[in-house]
């Protein structure tokens, strides 16, 4: 990165985290049929490659910030050398693993590191298309080095949409269809990709113009919801004041779009989230 709004080592660390890990996804991209798949439950897989990457990822920041804590999503919760620090990295190696073991271009690695439960900085990098998104709190979110801003629409009915339908736990199904029928009428359109933490980063360059999903863990969401309030977003749980994070359920949109489409979702669905 040469912007000098950049010159942050926390974010240069994960930055190059990010970049070792696209390499290894890169090079196992090429021969996916070779790939060892495994199912962590019901369409829920995980490869060697989302271990290899996660691994890649843990020794930079490990080499470069031994004392922080990390939470990624194939090794869990660790500590370093300092079990007290305030900081600690959240990581998702390969966010969309379905979508890349079918050759289906729309996976990206994920790296953020909170400060006193505050996220302060994130990554995120789309190794297709060597697309670098980064924030840092206070200072933006950039794109390879060009400011990012969320669109500028300010109706529903003309807004793009994306979400994430549920894949593992079908319980709450119906809610979701609930949700997806009125948007589908009251928005331009809907889009599913397959990963949380692009489609926030596409919120953030205004790609689209809001996302909601419920049920995500930390990973998905750390560094694409740094992305979106930096260009100029808003993000919250869809239903209470509760932090996203620990909550899972999400919604990031422009400021005007936000609350038409929080008022659909309540509206279309008319039981709490689940516990």
């Amino acid at each position: 990165m040469t912007n000098p709004v950049f010159n942050i080592a926390a974010l240069n660390i994960a930055i190059k985290a990010a970049r070792r890990a696209g390499r290894v996804i890169n090079r196992a991209a090429r021969n996916l049929d070779l790939l060892d798949v495994a199912s962590k439950q019901p369409n829920d897989f995980v490869t060697q490659i989302d271990h290899e990457a996660e691994a890649a990822i843990i020794e930079v920041l490990r080499e470069a910030s031994p004392d922080y804590g990390i939470l990624a999503e194939e090794s869990g919760l660790s500590t370093g050398r300092n079990p007290q620090s305030e900081c600690q990295w959240i990581v998702d190696p390969l966010d969309g693993t379905t979508n890349f073991i079918h050759g289906f271009p729309q996976y990206a690695v994920s790296i953020a590191l909170m400060k006193n439960e505050q996220i302060e900085h994130g990554v995120i990098y789309d190794v297709n298309r060597n697309e670098l998104f980064v924030a840092a709190k206070g200072k933006g979110a950039f794109l390879n080095d060009r400011r990012l801003r969320v669109s500028g629409r300010l109706k529903l009915q003309d807004a793009l949409i994306g979400t994430g339908f549920p894949y593992r736990d079908f319980q709450h199904l119906e809610r979701y269809l609930r949700i997806f029928r009125e948007l589908t009428q009251k928005t331009a359109g809907l889009r599913r990709p397959g990963a949380a933490a692009l489609d926030l980063a596409y919120v953030a360059a205004g790609r689209l113009d809001g996302f909601w999903e419920f049920g995500l863990a930390p990973w998905d969401m750390a560094a694409g919801s740094l992305m979106v309030t930096e260009a100029g977003g808003y993000v919250c749980d869809p239903f209470s004041d509760a932090d996203c994070l620990h909550s899972g359920d999400i919604i990031a949109a422009t400021p005007r779009i936000l609350a038409q489409l929080q008022a659909v979702i309540q509206n279309a669905d008319k039981t709490p989230c689940a516990p």
